[in-house]
């Protein structure tokens, strides 16, 4: 479809505003000083103007230093945009050859067209940097947003590729959001999709090789935290008294599971006092109760509630995020059964099996991933000898064995 033809404004309603409260709350992407790492990230010197606030910027500040600025120094505009890529930035890309794999036509790595070229984004902005023709408006970002994500099903490059450019783009229409500080039903939507999409690119990323996987996860793990950030503050300037949004109690829950992993300093807040900032309805909402349960359960090592909580009742969404840990729950299972239980009477791994909600074999093969040997009892089944000295905890990124009870969900998002 020709997008040449897009409307340039959105309406008075897509360029609503919140209040100075939640204007002081912006996360990474506030337009005042933005400072990012990660490939595909910057715009060219040659799109930034000079501007009297030039002594305000400085790229290497850390994201602490956002919050002493003051929202009053911004300007909120409306973007008159129309294409997915301001036509300027096209152009000096082009000539640049500045271009990703997905925006070059006919793969000349010189020349793109309105329908490829996708907005880049901005390490450094300030808000005298921007300028109306250069800022999508609500239409357009949710246009931009629909093809961007249509990508994900393509075969004609590995999903890494496919990733790293989407995963540049959406920033870009985070950025293009703050900066006209819109915050309505629609936006919500928009940040709850690019929230969809960082879950499930975690989970799809475990799949890949390569040396750049592993920054290229932690990377997406950041911006999945970021970007439930903002979710919330959007959540908030909505609130309604006795109001939940649709889908904010599952967002929500999303949360409570980064917390799965401890090494890993989520949004830096502590959960106690995150909690007291909800409402009671949310508190009290089933998927907030689910994680609740499962946090818990993860905590202190019951890997039998925590499996089978997580096959009964998680969300597509939920599950991709717990199952790293699905997998950490059952090696600590297989270590606990090699640990306490007799060793003249090996463990019936069919009984262990239906423990970890798995098949036997793929059990068995799990536990020669831990370095334990099975054997065959006198029935002739297959058995797990105990107080085994070689046990190892499987490396990062071992075989994923299916969750049995889980396809209630799994086909249902296929």
């Amino acid at each position: 479809m020709n997008r040449r033809n897009r409307g340039s404004s959105s309406s008075s309603a897509d360029a609503s505003r919140v209040s100075k409260s939640y204007g002081s709350r912006q996360t990474s992407d506030n337009p005042i000083n933005i400072t990012t790492t990660g490939s595909g990230g910057g715009a060219s010197d040659s799109f930034r103007r000079r501007s009297d606030l030039q002594h305000k910027r400085n790229s290497g500040k850390d994201e602490a230093d956002i919050k002493d600025a003051d929202p009053a120094d911004v300007s909120f505009i409306v973007g008159t945009c129309s294409s997915m890529c301001p036509e300027r930035e096209r152009v000096t890309r082009e000539r640049l050859r500045d271009l990703a794999i997905l925006e070059r036509l006919n793969g000349n790595p010189k020349k793109s067209s309105i329908d490829l070229a996708v907005k880049k984004f901005c390490r450094t902005l300030s808000g005298a940097d921007v300028q109306a023709s250069d800022v999508r408006p609500l239409p357009v970002l949710e246009e931009t947003l629909r093809y961007l994500l249509s990508l994900l099903d393509s075969r004609e490059h590995p999903f890494e590729v496919v990733h790293d450019f989407i995963f540049d783009r959406t920033r870009s229409i985070r950025q293009d959001l703050s900066i006209q500080n819109l915050a309505n039903e629609r936006v919500i939507h928009l940040y709850e999709e690019i929230v969809k999409f960082h879950v499930i690119s975690r989970q799809r990323l475990q799949s890949c090789s390569g040396t750049s996987i592993s920054s290229m996860h932690h990377l997406n793990m950041e911006q999945l935290a970021k970007t439930l950030a903002s979710l919330y503050n959007i959540y908030d300037a909505n609130r309604k008294p006795d109001y939940i949004h649709e889908n904010e109690a599952e967002f929500r829950s999303l949360y409570v599971l980064l917390h799965l992993n401890p090494s890993i300093a989520v949004m830096g807040e502590p959960l106690s006092l995150w909690f007291r900032k909800l409402t009671s309805a949310l508190i009290k909402s089933k998927e907030m109760c689910f994680v609740r349960n499962l946090l818990r359960s993860y905590r202190i090592g019951n890997y039998n509630n925590f499996l089978r909580t997580t096959a009964s009742e998680a969300t597509f969404l939920q599950y991709c995020i717990s199952e790293p840990h699905i997998k950490e729950m059952r090696s600590f299972a297989v270590q606990c059964i090699n640990n306490v239980c007799y060793k003249l009477q090996p463990y019936p791994l069919l009984r262990l099996s239906q423990n970890l909600m798995m098949k036997e074999l793929d059990l068995e093969s799990l536990c020669h991933e831990c370095g334990l040997e099975t054997c065959t009892d006198s029935d002739g089944c297959t058995a797990l000898p105990a107080k085994q000295p070689t046990f190892l905890s499987p490396v990062e990124g071992f075989k994923v064995y299916d969750l049995l009870g889980i396809d209630r969900i799994i086909k249902r998002e296929i």
